[in-house]
């Protein structure tokens, strides 16, 4: 079977057995890849037609109990510059992202225990009682399940939490004891169970990473079936234990994209702002092969740069009316356009 004849069975079937979904991952030609892109946003535009979905993205916190070995923000990092976002300043963030065409906001931290239970259900319950029209995404790490449930009823409607690998022995080369895949799918689970629409995924290229272990990472996302995947290339940052590691690809990161977007054709799948660090048009090539979601930035420009899980990150020096313009623009030029919507999942 050649690589054009497992795009055309992904593309019917939305599966392929483990090692012809190997081989797509590792040796197609850009012939092929074209292919392969092409048929993804053929089934993208099925479900979602050309729109593109803008999240604003409000970065409240860089503290976190973590000491994951990839990871700018990781406990032991103490170069990292900390900083936390007042309830009122991540309020003001909304407000100003709503003006500017924004219908959903995503709430990220590290793990920062400082913020309550009450705290964030507070902020969510803020946000959505002066925008009831959009939809508010968490992203702020593992929790129980009673605090998940807290935040739902607060009005979080969604909830990211990246697994990052799937396979337990991948898992521990990336993270510390005391953190484990079985609590992380845990998570996951009890999101779905709550009713929250749930965001999963990876990242390309980390350290021992193999397409065993990718393959794996597919087969518990259909397992999991999430609303959401997102995935970005590794990119080291200089004080962590992988400042000497190779980063991830660009290749690598957008065949996974089109190959998500076969197996997963109603996913909401953002193209991320490490592909666009990664290259500097490498947002919109993730729009070519099959995302259909982007996040810029609406955090306040003095802490911007002080979230840097990675090294190089771009946009941390625009105001967010012009990171919203630049992105209109920029997705316009991939033939695609921006919609002022929630941008939900649809079935």
């Amino acid at each position: 079977m050649t690589n054009g004849d497992r795009i055309e069975r992904l593309y019917r079937t939305g599966d392929l057995p483990d090692e012809e979904l190997s081989a797509l991952l590792v040796s197609l030609d850009q012939k092929e890849f074209e292919h392969l892109c092409e048929r993804a946003c053929e089934v993208r535009e099925k479900v979602y037609g050309k729109e593109v979905y803008l999240r604003g993205l409000i970065e409240f916190s860089n503290y976190c109990r973590n000491d994951c070995y990839y990871c700018g923000i990781r406990k032991s990092n103490r170069l990292a510059d900390r900083y936390r976002l007042a309830e009122d300043e991540i309020v003001a963030c909304s407000d100003a992202g709503y003006e500017l065409g924004f219908r959903t906001f995503v709430l990220q931290s590290g793990e920062d225990l400082s913020y309550t239970t009450a705290d964030i259900c507070r902020i969510v319950s803020r946000i959505r009682s002066r925008h009831p029209d959009c939809a508010v995404t968490l992203s702020i790490g593992e929790k129980s399940r009673s605090e998940y449930q807290a935040y739902y009823d607060a009005g979080a409607e969604r909830y990211l939490l990246r697994q990052e690998t799937s396979n337990p022995v991948h898992y521990r080369k990336l993270h510390p004891p005391g953190l484990s895949i079985e609590n992380r799918k845990r998570c996951l689970y009890d999101l779905r169970e709550i009713g929250y629409q749930v965001g999963c995924g990876i990242m390309v290229g980390t350290p021992g990473q193999t397409p065993e272990y990718i393959i794996e990472d597919l087969r518990f996302m259909q397992k999991l079936d999430p609303q959401m995947i997102g995935i970005g290339p590794f990119i080291h940052h200089k004080d962590t234990p992988f400042r000497n590691q190779p980063d991830g690809t660009l290749q690598d990161t957008l065949h996974l994209l089109a190959i998500l977007r076969l197996m997963f054709p109603h996913i909401l799948l953002p193209a991320t702002t490490a592909l666009g660090t990664i290259h500097p048009l490498g947002r919109e090539m993730g729009i070519r092969a099959g995302a259909n979601v982007v996040m810029p930035n609406l955090s306040p420009r003095g802490v911007r740069k002080k979230y840097l899980l990675y090294d190089g990150k771009i946009c941390t020096g625009d105001e967010a009316a012009e990171c919203r313009a630049c992105m209109e623009r920029r997705i316009a030029a991939t033939g695609y356009k921006v919609v002022v919507s929630r941008g939900d999942y649809r079935a």
